[in-house]
């Protein structure tokens, strides 16, 4: 005998939702600029990791509390919440040594892996307009980011660097599929906590040079990096994206692809290529695509499905 969930549908607009994920990959896109002034500091790439979680889960702990019966949520949260962290270090490592562009395009690959790994562990198939947007993001990436552009000894940090994609693809399905149960804060909370257990014992056992920038203004970095690109932009992607599906959520947020070419050209001095301007053209047309038909909510399934 089954129960179906009692998940009420979410009182927030679809087109705000949309806008609302938007907005926060905006944020999301500005992490280059703060990744590479604390790397630049000689902050190692797991500090600039950690430093971007560890504000919101000290912040949100309290809301675990509160939720503490939904244990399993909260362990699927913890799980995601490591992943996306490790894969995390991939990013930052990548941006020591390459244009924030460069990894940019690469980082937008996660749309795959959303619906691989949407469609593998939640049997969630995807519709024929994400699978042909997310061919068109995976073929901007591709010219973007060509092999004739990039050094034959920088292809393995390029490689490392799709642990941060694999990451964020699984974190988006575990938000969808998994975490709508509890609470915004909750979820939030989480896979925050997750992030900085995973990374704790690099941390713990680092060098102080590896963990706290020279200058002391560049503490500012910190304080950006944890509030501009994580707590604020994560609770309203936390809020928005179980509303509009996995799918349009991966799609939507490609718009992070072309916020990190405009970080790269106006804070790093990055010259933007034909190539790139035609792979954030395309990336645009794949949001465009798939913005035009609704995809289904998480509440919708859940209220479907009986519980497990």
């Amino acid at each position: 005998m089954t129960t179906r969930s009692m998940q009420t549908p979410s009182s927030i607009p679809y087109t705000l939702a949309i806008f609302g994920v938007l907005f926060a990959s905006i944020c999301f896109g500005l992490v280059p600029y703060f990744s590479r002034g604390l790397t630049e500091q000689g902050v190692a790439p797991y500090a600039v990791a950690f430093y971007r979680y560890v504000v919101a889960a000290t912040l949100l702990l309290p809301a675990l509390f509160s939720q503490k019966e939904s244990w399993r949520e909260i362990a699927w949260g913890l799980s995601a919440g490591a992943v996306m962290g490790l894969g995390w270090i991939g990013y930052v490592k990548a941006l020591e040594t390459l244009p924030a562009s460069t990894v940019g395009v690469l980082y937008m690959t996660y749309p795959v892996f959303t619906l691989a790994i949407a469609w593998a562990l939640f049997a969630d198939a995807p519709t024929r307009r994400s699978l042909l947007a997310s061919s068109l993001i995976v073929l901007a990436a591709v010219i973007a980011g060509s092999p004739a552009s990039i050094p034959i000894q920088l292809l393995p940090t390029l490689l490392i660097a799709l642990a941060a994609p694999l990451g964020f693809g699984f974190g988006i399905c575990v938000l969808v599929h998994r975490l709508s149960r509890i609470t915004p804060l909750a979820r939030m909370a989480a896979v925050s906590l997750g992030a900085v257990l995973g990374l704790a014992p690099l941390v713990l056992t680092a060098d102080a040079a590896e963990l706290l920038p020279q200058d002391r203004s560049d503490w500012l970095l910190i304080v950006g990096i944890g509030l501009v690109t994580a707590l604020v932009p994560q609770l309203i992607y936390t809020v928005c994206a179980p509303v509009i599906g996995a799918s349009q959520s991966a799609v939507v947020g490609s718009i992070e692809l072309p916020t990190m070419f405009a970080v790269g050209f106006l804070a790093f001095g990055e010259a933007i290529t034909a190539p790139q301007a035609i792979a954030c053209a395309i990336v645009m047309g794949a949001i465009a695509i798939n913005r035009s038909r609704k995809t289904r909510n998480v509440p919708t399934v859940l209220a479907k499905s009986p519980e497990r």
